[in-house]
């Protein structure tokens, strides 16, 4: 466990020039905190029309006569007022370290609260910490009991939306994993962006913390500036957010694409029934993504999650919490040093995977490498080349594959066949329509929702449909005989020629 990080403090300013210099000072005490090593200080002057500027940049001044190694200090100007969440969005662009908190440049909140909330990530790996100012704390200042009211309400309708059972969503003190909140793609404006936050978190299965916090309100003759408007605007937020699910900025992992497909658990569950009988207790999974399918599947003795994408990654070590049979690691399936060291398994689950990859045949050799003697793989791929269009482009799929082509490349593996399940012929229709015809590039949310709906019929009518499906599932066994070996080698065998014919249905 780590004892220590480092912190990057978020700070807009609009109109506080009697204020923002007091407030930055304050921020001095985190240099005495022994959980950070570094802490950086981003201030960013949203077009303030009054002097705030000229009050940053005394400060500024004062800085460069006592620097502060642990301390270090940005300073940016918005040339016109864009709002806050523009000030949040031009500040985290520049935020360098592991976490980063929101700090407002008022004196309601006091920076030394946020040295406890640091020590939450260190003592529980939390991906966020919320400072609440309804939990009971030493003090807070009594004031504004329907501004409260209003608070909690909103609280209310957003723990309701996210199922999380917050005390003060909208408190200024959020501090997140910087990488997690960069990764999240946030659209709201000015204070709209409490909310968004929230609710992204949430939905990405965060693990989110509550820690009591000072409060020091100020009145509106001392410049508060939120009003019920942006109460207004925060409901309508509630539920615009509620319905979204864009929680991934756009990456080369296709993170927003695949996020949208594991919308529709009721289809993985069908995925894990199908392959659930040929899954043995040491289990590697290979693309576990965000761990919908691996759900499914656990408890085993031990399951290793892995994944290349270092958000999904995340994410499961999140899953992996208090289940001490549960591993989770990096695995390129090309690269054979990056499986798990000094371990094989009894099966490997690789959903796919291999149609995403140049060398698949090498993929399965490194597969092979990590089965015990006898062990299976089970691997799913995309069928019929027919039905390659813009949907498997943007997917980054190579290849689709055949029944023949799918069995020479086991064989030459040097795997023994054992079965060849046709999985989801429903999925064509709407494969070759999007992919296709329409050529989208993307899946309609409302499409994975009534795949959710409809997977109870799916799978009561799916084997009596005449057309090949949209997917095989070759489940393959590793053999150890000589002429196996020889195949795995690469040398060719009369074998090899028919082995496309055996199958078992």
């Amino acid at each position: 466990m780590k004892s220590s990080t480092t912190l990057s403090v978020l700070v807009p300013v609009y109109n506080e020039e009697h204020l923002v210099a007091a407030s930055l000072e304050r921020l001095m005490c985190l240099a005495d905190s022994p959980f950070l090593d570094r802490v950086q200080i981003v201030v960013v002057n949203d077009g303030s029309s009054d002097r705030s500027w000229e009050a940053i940049s005394q400060f500024s001044e004062l800085l460069a006569a006592t620097p502060h190694d642990k301390l270090h200090w940005l300073f940016i100007q918005h040339e016109k007022n864009m709002g806050k969440a523009a000030a949040i969005h031009t500040a985290l662009a520049a935020a360098t370290e592991e976490l980063c908190v929101i700090h407002d440049a008022d004196l309601e909140y006091h920076p030394g609260d946020l040295k406890k909330m640091v020590g939450v990530f260190l003592a529980e790996q939390a991906d966020a910490v919320f400072g609440s100012r309804f939990l009971a704390s030493e003090y807070r200042r009594v004031l504004f009991f329907r501004h409260e009211l209003g608070n909690r309400l909103l609280t209310l309708l957003c723990n309701l939306v996210s199922d999380l059972n917050l005390s003060d969503m909208e408190t200024c003190y959020k501090m997140v994993r910087t990488g997690l909140l960069k990764s999240i793609p946030l659209t709201g404006k000015g204070f709209e962006i409490e909310p968004e936050i929230t609710i992204k978190l949430a939905k990405r299965g965060a693990r989110i913390f509550e820690v009591p916090i000072r409060y020091a309100g100020r009145t509106y003759q001392e410049g508060k500036k939120i009003s019920w408007r942006d109460g207004v605007r925060a409901v309508s937020a509630i539920f615009r957010f509620s319905l979204s699910d864009q929680i991934y900025v756009e990456d080369v992992y296709g993170s927003q694409i695949l996020g949208r497909l594991n919308r529709a658990p009721r289809f993985t569950k069908w995925m894990a029934d199908v392959i659930r009988p040929y899954v043995g207790q040491r289990v590697l999974e290979i693309g576990a993504g965000t761990g919908n399918l691996t759900a499914q599947l656990i408890p085993r003795l031990l399951y290793w999650a892995t994944d290349i994408n270092p958000l999904y990654l995340m994410h499961l070590e999140n899953v992996g919490r208090n289940r001490p049979y549960m591993r989770v690691g990096f695995t390129d399936a090309e690269k054979v040093e990056s499986y798990p060291k000094d371990q094989t398994f009894d099966t490997v689950i690789c959903l796919n995977v291999v149609e995403h990859l140049v060398d698949d045949r090498g993929a399965l050799l490194n597969i092979r490498s990590a089965l015990d003697a006898g062990g299976r793989a089970i691997i799913l791929v995309p069928c019929g080349p027919h039905l390659y269009g813009t949907l498997d482009e943007v997917l980054g799929h190579q290849r689709r594959y055949t029944r023949e082509s799918l069995g020479k490349l086991v064989a030459s593996a040097g795997f023994e066949l054992e079965k060849m399940l046709e999985f989801n012929r429903v999925g064509v229709i709407a494969w070759w329509l999007n992919g296709r015809v329409l050529r989208r590039r993307t899946f309609g949310l409302s499409q994975i929702k009534l795949l959710n709906v409809m997977t109870p019929v799916f799978r009561t009518v799916d084997k009596m449909l005449p057309w090949a499906p949209l997917s095989l599932i070759a489940v393959i066994k590793k053999n150890s005989s000589a002429e196996s070996q020889s195949l795995a080698n690469g040398e060719t065998s009369e074998i090899l020629q028919g082995s496309a014919t055996g199958f078992n249905e």
